[in-house]
């Protein structure tokens, strides 16, 4: 992964895209990183893993629910219950 500083991203920002196209582009400042350039088709591959893994978890949470018992009702009345 190449690296840059914001300046150098900033100035030499046509390179900075051309090369995001084929891999991740560190951007540092203050000798610490701030961000992460990369293409738009693998930042539309992220989001999809990480939908597909939020979409997991929230399954396997809900059948874990199930399994201790808890329904539809009692879980309307959990959220409704202001204390």
């Amino acid at each position: 992964m190449q690296t840059f500083t914001a300046n150098e991203a900033k100035t030499r920002f046509g390179e900075f895209i051309d090369l995001a196209q084929k891999e991740p582009v560190r951007v540092m400042r203050r000798d610490r990183v701030v961000g992460v350039m990369v293409s738009a088709s693998d930042y539309e591959a992220m989001r999809a893993f990480y939908a597909n893994r939020l979409q997991h978890t929230l399954k396997q949470t809900a059948t874990e629910a199930r399994a201790q018992g808890l329904t539809d009702e009692a879980l309307t009345d959990l959220l409704a219950d202001e204390s």
